[in-house]
This record gives C-alpha cells, structure tokens and sequence, in this order.
C-alpha cells in the first residue's frame, strides 16, 4: 500500500503548481481591502513632507532654553495646515500637533511645561511664556521623511492588503491600486444524503439526510480569501452527473473545489470522473482529520487547464483541508509568496495520552490561566468543535501530550482571515 503524503511536502508539491494567474485590476484604494498587490507601490514624495510638532507647545531654540524659567516672547502661532517664518532668535512659536518646524527651531516644549503670559506692556501681540523645562536638541520633532523616503518601495508586490496597508497607499497619495485579479473558484458537494437548509424542516428530514454545512463555510472562506465563487449546488452521487459538473465547471474557472466523494467507497466518484477528464497527482494526505484529499488537473477545449481540489465530506476535514492546503495554494495564485500557517508556542492544559501515526490537529481554545483547553470530542464529524475552539494545535504524528507541555498552536483568526 502506497504510503500517505505528508503535509508539508503536499503543500510543496500545490504551490508548485500554483501558478499565479495572469492578468490584473485597477481598484480604488477604498475598494482594495483583502486583494493582493500586482506591482510594487513606489513613494514620489517623503512623510512627513517637513519636520512637524507631534505635540501641541511651542517652538523654541535649545540655545534660548538652558535653564528653566525662561521667559520669551510669542512671535507665532502655527498651525497644522500652515507654514511659519523663520524663528527669530529669543522668541518661541505657539504650535500645534502636526504643524511644520519653523526654520530656526530645533526643539518642541510640550505646553504642560509651559505657563502662557499676557504682554507685560500694552497687552498687544501674543504674549510671552514661561518654559518650566530645559529644551533638549531635537525633542517632540517627527523629522522629514521619517516614516517614508522619497522612491522608496512601500509596498511590495504580493502584500495582500489589510486597512493598515490601505492607509499607507493612501499617505503616498495613491488613490487607485494595481491588484490581482480574482480567483475564478466553482465549488460543488456531492452525495445523495444532503439536504439545503430551507429546503426541508429538520422534522420532515428523511431517515439518513443531512443539511449541508460544508457548503456555506467554503464559500465564506473562498470569499474571504477574495475568490470569484459559482456555486454548482449538490451532484447527484452518480459518476455520469460528476463528470458532466466536473466538465462544465472546468471551462470558465480557474479552481473547482468539491467536498465529499473522495474516499474509496462505491459512492465516490470524484476520482474515476477526474481521471476520465484529466490527471490526478495527489490522494490522501498523512493527516487527521482530513485523510482524503485530492488535486488534479481538467484540461479546457480552448486549452490551458482548471485545478482540481477534492475536499473531504465530514465537515472538521473539510474545514481544516480547506485551511491548511486550499487557503495557501489560492492565496499563491493571486501572487501571495508568505502562505504557510504560523504557529506559535503554547501551554497545553490538556492529556492527549495515545498517539496517532498521523500528524493531528486538535481543536482547542484559550482559557483564562493563558494555557489550552482540549475540547471533549475530536470527532471529524463534530463541527462544534471549530466553532467552540480558537484554533487548533498541530500536533507531530506519534506525540503524545501532558499537561504543561509546550505545543504548537495555530489561530483560527489567521487560517480564515
């Protein structure tokens, strides 16, 4: 019997085939939350532009300001949005957060160490203030070009933009952004026992039905992952109608995503109808849950060719196949090169005290004490469990676990973002 494949070296063998996909589009910087990056965004100017206040207080000269209780003149006020003259020697400039250095300045006194006076004469002007502090060379000025340079490359081809990302674009002055195009996904289940919610009441269920769940959680996550989705619905559980969807979805789509039909039982026609249409290169993955997974290739009439991934039906595999190797291989094809799942070290709370030969993935959440809590069943059936848990801990085939050990874990916040 042909060994199973281990999942780090089936995500090698995906991304390997995961080309990116030609072709690209212009989007409002407004609109361009979750795409990814086509061309690297390039700084025309510097940010800030000027040396500016990051305190309201006032302008001075460190060489006027040795001691404390200095007493100077207010020669101006400047705004954020304003430029000021030159600072005249033995006078400070009232200033406000983000407004420009006045040439001449060199240091900001924040107005807490400041006590604002009246003119002693005349009450004309802007008066004079006492500095309660010494002026340091340099203090609360955010310099030119501190955040960014001039031509510098502030985002990179292949970022897959967050808010944080758009802000950014926006401070260069980029109003419209060069992004991948989207993923062309067909998704489909198979399997005479599902029934869509809505279409039956639970009790008029037929005797060994089922709703289905794995459809609305795969397409939530193909559209979080900024995927074109067609749903092709439920395929009757016959080889004939598999291959007739499998044909069709291939010929406008750049990905067909399925879920169940990819065991070996009678009823699972996935891989003979992949076979008939074109090539299956990988069956069966060295994990648990989520055994039965397959990718293969169906060729076009026009030419080129559709991937081909086979999800398992029991709903934990499914959601962590989904995770683990369909998240990385389309977040590939839209130019992504960072796609591996992190994890991070943790305490575990929990016995896992039999090992499997299979490398596991164990549902847990955080809890109040900072370490992990195991949920009770880890069943692939039970989709409880990823709804309760905040991740899952990925736990090396063979490896049994103690209270207080240290393990992997993987947040859930990061597989579905």
């Amino acid at each position: 019997m042909k060994p199973l494949k281990p999942l780090d070296e089936a995500l090698t063998d995906l991304l390997a085939k995961a080309v990116p996909l030609q072709g690209a589009d212009t989007v409002t910087t407004f609109d361009a939350d979750g795409r990814v990056l086509a061309q690297n965004c390039v700084s025309a100017l510097q940010v800030p532009p000027q040396d500016n206040s990051s305190m309201d207080g006032y302008a001075v000269r460190c060489a006027d300001v040795a001691e404390a209780g200095v007493v100077l003149p207010v020669s101006q006020r400047i705004a954020a949005g304003s430029s000021g003259d030159p600072l005249l020697p033995g006078t400070a400039a009232r200033i406000f957060t983000g407004a420009p250095v006045p040439e001449g300045a060199d240091a900001i006194l924040m107005q807490e160490d400041c006590e604002p006076l009246a003119n002693a004469v005349g009450g004309e002007g802007l008066g004079q203030v006492r500095i309660n502090a010494v002026a340091k060379l340099g203090q609360w000025i955010r310099n030119a070009g501190e955040d960014i340079t001039r031509g510098a490359v502030v985002l990179s081809a292949g970022t897959r933009l967050t808010p944080a990302e758009l802000g950014l674009a926006a401070s260069i002055g980029l109003h419209q952004l060069q992004v991948a195009r989207r993923p062309r996904v067909a998704l489909f289940s198979t399997g005479d026992e599902l029934v869509m919610p809505g279409d039956v009441p639970p009790e008029q269920m037929r005797p060994g039905a089922i709703y289905n769940s794995n459809r609305f959680f795969l397409r939530a996550m193909l559209l979080r992952l900024g995927c074109e989705v067609t749903d092709f619905g439920i395929v009757p559980d016959r080889r004939d109608a598999t291959i007739d969807a499998l044909r069709q979805a291939s010929s406008a789509h750049d990905l067909i995503l399925t879920s169940g039909g990819v065991s070996v039982g009678e009823e699972d026609h996935i891989k003979p109808a992949v076979e008939t249409l074109g090539s299956l290169d990988l069956w069966q993955i060295a994990m648990k849950p989520g055994k039965p997974f397959a990718y293969g290739q169906i060729p076009r009439d026009g030419g080129g060719a559709a991937h081909f991934m086979g999800l398992p039906g029991n709903p934990v595999s499914s959601f962590l196949t989904f995770a683990l190797l369909v998240r990385p291989f389309v977040l590939r094809l839209q130019g992504v090169m960072d796609v591996a799942p992190q994890s991070i070290a943790a305490r575990a709370d929990f016995i896992w005290p039999k090992a499997d030969k299979r490398r596991e993935f164990l549902r847990v959440r955080h809890n109040a004490a900072g370490g992990l809590d195991l949920f009770n069943n880890q069943s692939s059936g039970v989709l409880t469990s990823a709804a309760w848990g905040d991740g899952v801990v990925d736990n090396a085939a063979g490896q049994t676990i103690a209270p207080g050990d240290t393990v992997r874990f993987i947040s859930f916040a990061g597989l579905l973002s």
